[in-house]
């Protein structure tokens, strides 16, 4: 068999392509490498400006400040809990929802797409919104960050462009074989949905794990709060230290500013890498998933 030898121009092509990647993986991971080498860095280094990949100067000194808060633990696991059970809400709400709409047989269709669009421009505000929060219960409570946000129209929308996009005759088959719709749903759609589920599970799972304006809103107990707030919160205390220290002298403050910006670049490898090591485990469905919910049916 004779081996087809690419040209001139197809090797100068691919050196081009694999030079632009090569350059956009450099744009992604340096922010990373330099994030996680200035958190366990020397804060006079990172100050200097002699930390420019490599950590230098060991210390753990900024993960010892965050942990040294009890409220970490805690917040970690009420993080973890809006997570999975925010997650599966959205799920169960958002994919029928994408599937029902997208069924043109569904009688008013149109009338609900157009009543679930118009609070993706004009929503009531947030006084009205927590007035009604706090009037029905939620106010303060677990419950208030898993449900305000359980359904999105965004995503609905990705869902609905997904389905529609699925071919017919699998419901008509179905149907054939004495399938309820319910069971065409669960049995025949949802199986042929990976994609789209790894897709959805991971916009989801994000979103709720880097929420905090809701818990600074509507939560008070710090027993409730999530791992965001609880961060925020060791940084404004820092910083607000840091700032009362400053007539004590410029070394003490210069020192109290580096153990500032150390507890910064900690807050951001501790919030961030949850979300890292998910990521892989979704990743060959994203790509797959985001494409076909893109294809108009």
């Amino acid at each position: 068999m004779v081996a087809i030898r690419d040209s001139a121009g197809d090797r100068r092509f691919r050196a081009f392509c694999y030079a632009v990647i090569t350059i956009l993986l450099i744009l992604v991971l340096y922010p990373l490498i330099y994030v996680l080498s200035a958190s366990i860095s020397n804060p006079e280094q990172v100050a200097a400006g002699e930390v420019v990949l490599l950590p230098k100067g060991f210390t753990l000194e900024g993960y010892r400040r965050i942990f040294q808060d009890r409220n970490i633990i805690t917040g970690y696991a009420n993080t973890i809990f809006y997570t999975v059970v925010g997650t599966l809400i959205n799920l169960i709400v958002t994919i029928p929802a994408g599937y029902a709409l997208a069924r043109k047989t569904m009688p008013g269709r149109k009338v609900l797409m157009t009543y679930f669009l118009i609070p993706m421009y004009f929503s009531g505000g947030l006084i009205p919104t927590f007035l009604v929060v706090n009037q029905i219960g939620l106010y303060n409570t677990r419950a208030i960050m898993v449900l305000i946000y359980a359904f999105n129209m965004y995503y609905c929308i990705i869902c609905r462009t997904f389905f529609a996009s699925m071919p017919k005759e699998l419901e008509e088959a179905s149907i054939i074989d004495g399938c309820t719709p319910t069971q065409t749903f669960f049995r025949v759609i949802l199986p042929l949905s990976k994609a789209l589920l790894g897709v959805m599970v991971l916009y989801f799972a994000v979103e709720q794990w880097n929420t905090y304006f809701i818990a600074l809103i509507y939560l008070k107990d710090q027993d409730k709060f999530p791992l965001q707030l609880v961060l925020r919160k060791i940084l404004v205390l820092e910083q607000t230290s840091a700032n009362m220290l400053s007539n004590m002298g410029a070394e003490v403050a210069t020192a109290k500013f580096q153990l500032k910006e150390l507890i910064k670049y900690a807050v951001i490898v501790v919030s961030s890498l949850p979300v890292l090591v998910l990521y892989p485990f979704v990743q060959k469905y994203f790509e797959q998933g985001v494409m076909i919910g893109s294809v108009k049916g």
